[in-house]
């Protein structure tokens, strides 16, 4: 079976390239964007070098004009060619076709294949030297984030690529105002799989606590798009609200938490991140944080994301580190926090969809 499986591929190759005619690759593209549908499937087009061509060629081929959509075919062969993209064993051939790939951006598929190439850290400093190379960096995939309906995989594809420094130093160009495009997405109510990954790249930004006092200065502000998640409707004294961001003043009675564990989780790990400096964790002191961690610890029933928060109130009301201990990330060696954070959202990503039941195209966030 598993060779005429092989064969019936190798049909379906042939099928889709130009000399079949154009009802020919129609129909073939519909049939392969089925088949990826299922994981034996995808693994089944992602050992096929001739299909995957086949399919790039055709979702990459010339751009329609101005005002129109893309034939139904290079529709359904980008479709597949997102959902194959989550095989490892794709990925080298998608790369080899990179840059016609970026010329895609900031399209949604095309950004879903992107996201699922850099799940891994080669694959995203790959596709960010193709970024660099095309002389646009990262700044289709911003832009695209002032559409009215951004394409959600944009989120997870920023998340992606910023688990990398240099990702990281893009998002974080204070000359282009970069970062500030990010935060009204910790809020954004249409799409889980967007806010999922932009709330995923603020947090893995954190990292660069070199650039912690901006952050959390008057220029970003930060820490309001973190908390404002993660408030709730409780009535507080009035000397503990004023101690608050106005944002998070007098919120409404029907004010509800982010839904997502994992966000929750995130939000919170990037605000233990800017508490790695003695200046930063006197800054997220004085704007109220531990009021509004303390209401979320008692309604929290998350066991990972309850471990969060008590972690980040420990250092809020803790004692503050010995001499040579001030910066924490610096003690405990950022890489090692990378890793252990990356595996949390591997973790989350599978329990996720193994409950939503959702198909691939929708790559983790990871730091």
């Amino acid at each position: 079976p598993a060779v005429e499986e092989e064969e019936a591929v190798a049909g379906l190759a042939e099928l889709l390239a130009p000399a079949a005619g154009s009802a020919a690759q129609a129909g073939a593209a519909e049939t392969a964007l089925a088949l990826s549908g299922t994981a034996a499937g995808r693994r089944l087009l992602a050992g096929q070098p001739a299909a995957l061509e086949a399919l790039l060629e055709l979702a990459t081929g010339p751009c329609p004009p101005a005002g129109s959509c893309p034939p139904l075919a290079a529709r359904h062969a980008l479709g597949c060619l997102v959902n194959v993209s989550a095989e490892p064993e794709a990925h080298e051939a998608l790369l080899a076709a990179l840059p016609a790939l970026l010329r895609l951006l900031p399209g949604g598929e095309a950004c879903g294949v992107l996201a699922n190439l850099c799940r891994e850290r080669e694959g995203a400093r790959r596709v960010l030297g193709g970024l660099s190379e095309s002389g646009s960096g990262l700044d289709p995939l911003l832009q695209a984030l002032g559409e009215p309906r951004p394409p959600p995989q944009v989120g997870p594809l920023l998340c992606n690529l910023s688990q990398l420094p240099e990702g990281r130093r893009g998002l974080l160009d204070r000359s282009r105002c970069s970062v500030q495009r990010l935060l009204p997405f910790t809020q954004y109510k249409d799409s889980v799989v967007h806010r999922r990954g932009i709330v995923g790249a603020l947090r893995n930004c954190c990292f660069e606590y070199e650039d912690h006092e901006w952050l959390l200065g008057e220029e970003v502000d930060i820490l309001p798009f973190l908390l404002l998640p993660l408030a709730g409707p409780e009535e507080l004294p009035e000397d503990e609200m004023e101690r608050l961001p106005v944002d998070l003043q007098y919120l409404p009675q029907d004010k509800l938490r982010e839904e997502e564990p994992d966000i929750r989780r995130m939000l919170l790990e990037a605000m233990l991140l800017l508490t790695a400096t003695r200046a930063g964790r006197q800054m997220v002191r004085d704007k109220g944080t531990y009021v509004v961690l303390r209401e979320l610890h008692r309604w929290e029933q998350e066991p990972e994301v309850l471990g969060a928060c008590e972690k980040l109130i420990q250092v809020l009301i803790g004692d503050e580190p010995g001499p040579g201990m001030e910066n924490l990330l610096e003690v405990n060696i950022p890489e090692e926090v990378e890793q252990e954070l990356q595996r949390l959202d591997r973790e989350e990503e599978e329990r996720w969809r193994r409950e939503e039941g959702q198909e691939v195209q929708d790559s983790r966030p990871c730091p």
